[in-house]
């Protein structure tokens, strides 16, 4: 694929997984945000599907191909929203165990 097409790709498989995901941090997240989560997404899930299959996925505007991005872009996604929400939690309790002091 060219640069614009992973482009479109990634904004596509990244709205996606935006949309599957959800969550208050949905609203917030602009395209550019969507693109690179789609594109990372995409090459996070043939990573794994080469793990799983020992295939080589190649990426083409494709369904199987859209399909592995999704589901990679779901993947990467939900850990940056666990780590996200985690590091959000520390800070809060680290705030009230001063307000103690």
């Amino acid at each position: 694929m060219g640069f614009f097409t992973w482009i479109i790709f990634g904004a596509l498989v990244g709205w996606i997984a935006n949309v599957v995901v959800g969550g208050a941090d949905r609203r917030r997240q602009g395209c550019l945000v969507s693109v690179l989560v789609g594109v990372l997404g995409a090459a996070l899930g043939g990573f794994v599907y080469q793990l799983a299959t020992g295939e080589h996925q190649r990426f083409e505007f494709d369904f199987p191909s859209f399909g592995v991005a999704i589901l990679g872009a779901i993947v990467l996604l939900a850990i940056l929203r666990l780590v996200s929400s985690a590091s959000r939690g520390r800070g809060h309790d680290r705030d009230r165990n001063r307000d103690r002091l």
